[in-house]
């Protein structure tokens, strides 16, 4: 262990108790629904907002004790990001990429840790893992170049997770996520677009960085349920599979929106009155209400089953069997698209006065279906490995499993 280490070795954080911080999430849905047109004007989640998370603690869910974190169960943090997303599906995404990197940090060298949290523990970290970068073994680590899109909360974040695939030795080397600091990269405004538009997933361009071995991060490691910051984080927390985390944190926000797009439905479809009749006695309108609650039911019952299951094999030490994994993934990647059907059905029940922007249902439409875009939601492709599987495959071709 490094001297540096000792810092934060001996603090004991005192954690409030998960029931509390999910009510603290759920205390924020209204304020972030009252803010969310702002938001998605302004294309970005609020200052506001990210300092009334970071007073809940709602970042330290996934950080290691060491650091100042709670070192929760997956469950908390997915029960506080489905309140978040009902209040504004913007702040649910950048909550669902941003408040899980922690937990990836409790993965990294704690010399990574150190240079990111030594003077500062309330420090945040985006991303953009897709391996566009072009990454150059050099003495004691790697040169870093290259432009990475889709950065979610990047302008409220001191350091940035970026992807690349490095040439060790004239020849492609591990597919890796290196760290790179503020001071390293530049953020490009390029995000405009139709949904989602409050996340501020900006460009991240990185001109010849030097990063450091011990910044950098194997994918397969990630695969394989290692990394050596387990050296001192020693959790169970942190022997759950990376992917199978990531991955829900981009298709749960969709599952909260549709819960608020459907609240905010009840609330309006009460009083609404068209062509003389009310809409609560319109058995289409009580149908689509009866079919989009018990979907987000199901949706969510197997969302923490899958997670139930996962944290067993956690406890065991074991990483679960790729079949399961592959399972997984399809599970999530089909709630992008499930959310996205039902929350067109609601929309289209709402009527002409759906499209005004002081009712969020074409809101709340767009981002869940800007949401749908993501790679990882992507249920065709991911269904068709999963299809594959159960007639016998047992090719791997994605890692973020």
């Amino acid at each position: 262990m490094h001297a540096t280490q000792d810092v934060k070795s001996d603090v004991k954080t005192i954690a409030p108790a998960p029931a509390d911080l999910i009510a603290r999430a759920r205390a924020l849905t209204s304020t972030l629904a009252a803010r969310a047109l702002k938001a998605e004007q302004d294309r970005r989640v609020p200052a506001e907002t990210i300092a009334d998370m970071q007073a809940a603690g709602l970042f330290r869910v996934f950080q290691p004790k060491r650091w100042g974190g709670y070192e929760m169960d997956p469950a908390t943090y997915f029960e506080i990001q489905l309140a978040l997303a009902e209040g504004c599906m913007s702040t649910g995404w950048v909550y669902g990429v941003v408040g899980l990197h922690p937990w990836l940090m409790g993965l990294f060298d704690d010399r990574a840790a150190q240079e990111v949290w030594g003077t500062d523990d309330a420090t945040l970290i985006c991303s953009s893992l897709m391996p566009t970068g072009t990454a150059v073994s050099t003495p004691g680590g790697f040169r870093l170049s290259g432009r990475w899109k889709f950065s979610s909360g990047s302008e409220h974040c001191g350091w940035a997770y970026l992807g690349g695939t490095p040439a060790e030795d004239g020849k492609p080397g591990d597919r890796s996520i290196f760290l790179v600091p503020r001071s390293a990269y530049e953020i490009e405004d390029t995000w405009r677009v139709s949904g989602l538009k409050a996340t501020g997933s900006h460009d991240i361009v990185v001109k010849d960085a030097f990063v450091p071995d011990y910044r950098r991060l194997r994918w397969i490691d990630n695969f394989n349920c290692v990394g050596p910051g387990q050296a001192v984080n020693t959790s169970v927390l942190y022997r759950w599979i990376f992917g199978q985390i990531f991955f829900r944190g981009v298709s749960t926000p969709a599952l909260g929106a549709l819960q608020g797009m459907l609240d905010a439905f009840l609330r309006y479809g009460s009083v609404r009155v068209a062509r003389g009749a009310r809409a609560v006695d319109d058995p289409s309108v009580q149908l689509v209400v009866a079919e989009v609650m018990t979907a987000i039911d199901e949706m969510k019952t197997i969302l923490f089953r899958n997670l139930d299951n996962l944290r067993s094999f956690a406890e065991r030490g074991e990483c679960p069997p790729l079949r399961e994994r592959m399972a997984y993934k399809f599970h999530s990647a089909l709630v992008g698209e499930r959310c996205s059907v039902l929350a067109a059905r609601l929309f289209k029940a709402a009527g002409g006065a759906g499209l005004y922007t002081d009712l969020p249902f074409g809101r709340i439409l767009a981002d869940i279906t800007a949401g749908r875009q993501h790679i990882s939601n992507q249920f065709e492709s991911i269904g068709r490995s999963y299809g594959a599987a159960l007639f016998g495959s047992e090719e791997l071709k994605d890692l973020m499993l």
